[in-house]
């Protein structure tokens, strides 16, 4: 159900009942991997935002952060088009996803009588108009609910505003693994698009993008920009919740952190040197969701309290936890004592560390 107002924050909302937006990340300020990425499925640029597609075998993008924005925001995520699926299969579809904890949905009391709704407004621009479609997706009982909504004028931003029934059926379960996923689509194929999903159901492939009829992966001149995305309680869209840029970026580093500094020498952990080893420790800023998979770009340098510096690549990262991991070297000559570690070239070296969902 489509709604065209947009209450206003009372006092209570904002002091009572707190954060209401459930999505991370909505105003797309922060992009940790950069403002530009041509990966293709998956996290590319703006944090929490991926590319999702099935069959493609043509088809590449562009996720870029963009300051072409509506009125009250600075940043939007824009994907272009850069290679074009020449013919739409049956088979294949493009999204993009927004993932969200099964623990952080638990108030909406899913698969009880007392399930709640919930809205999603957001402002989107593109260079198509039509008809697009946006799921909903809860994977641990594999249910489906689904809604289109118009985009009028090309290049133009537009606000939806869309409200979404509560599951009585499926229970999300209260876990740090996924608990819904969010679609918004920009192509899909005749085999997703041809049964009603506009209730909570058993998922089907025939119903994963019900009534999407646009296809914005045919040519390098599509495009799509997303913005102000918020997920709320409710039957009613309030105005968009900003929150600090420091808060946004913590929450987006439980999912994903690049450990990089602005600085050569910076110390981002310390070190441990024996005779022809050494073991470090790098702690993670944000505690992780979880065991986050972790990978080195470039080098680190051993430098000690002596001043003596040693360049290094580690054998490999170990023990890696929730909060920190442990890049070490098992062979060579050190003479780094009471060392840390840090980057040479903080510009082009950093580790990763990617608990996404």
């Amino acid at each position: 159900m489509a709604l065209s107002k947009i209450q206003s924050n009372s006092y209570e909302d904002t002091a009572v009942h707190g954060q209401r937006n459930l999505i991370i990340n909505g105003a797309m300020q922060v992009a940790q991997r950069g403002t530009s990425g041509t990966s293709g499925n998956g996290y590319n640029s703006v944090d929490r935002f991926r590319i999702a597609s099935g069959s493609t075998d043509e088809w590449a993008l562009t996720q870029t952060q963009e300051t072409d924005a509506p009125t009250g925001f600075s940043k939007s995520t824009k994907y272009t088009c850069t290679t074009a699926e020449t013919a739409l299969a049956s088979d294949e579809w493009a999204a993009i996803q927004y993932t969200f904890e099964g623990q952080d949905l638990q108030h909406l009391s899913y698969g009880s009588a007392s399930a709640q709704s919930v809205t999603l407004s957001f402002w989107v621009k593109s260079s198509a108009t039509g008809t697009f479609g946006v799921s909903i997706y809860q994977p641990n009982d594999g249910r489906i609910i689904g809604s289109t909504y118009t985009i009028a004028s090309a290049n133009t931003w537009e606000q939806k505003i869309i409200t979404f029934a509560g599951d009585t059926t499926g229970i999300i379960d209260n876990v740090n693994t996924e608990g819904l996923r969010i679609y918004w689509f920009l192509a899909a194929g005749s085999s997703f698009t041809s049964t009603d999903n506009t209730s909570w159901k058993a998922y089907a492939g025939t119903d994963f993008a019900y009534g999407h009829a646009v296809n914005l992966i045919d040519s390098t001149s599509d495009n799509f920009y997303l913005t102000g995305v918020q997920l709320e309680l409710g039957e009613t869209a309030t105005t968009f919740e900003h929150r600090s840029y420091a808060d946004e970026f913590a929450r987006c580093q439980r999912y994903f952190e690049r450990i990089q500094t602005d600085g050569a020498g910076t110390p981002i952990g310390y070190c441990s040197v024996r005779t022809g080893s050494w073991y470090g420790g790098v702690p993670f800023l944000i505690e992780k969701r979880s065991a986050p998979s972790v990978t080195l770009n470039g080098s680190l340098f051993l430098a000690g309290i002596y001043g003596d510096i040693s360049s290094q690549t580690p054998t490999g990262i170990n023990e890696i936890s929730k909060r920190g991991c442990r890049p070490y070297k098992t062979s060579g000559s050190y003479t780094a004592q009471g060392s840390f570690i840090a980057f040479q070239t903080p510009a082009s070296h950093y580790i990763d560390a990617d608990a996404e969902l």
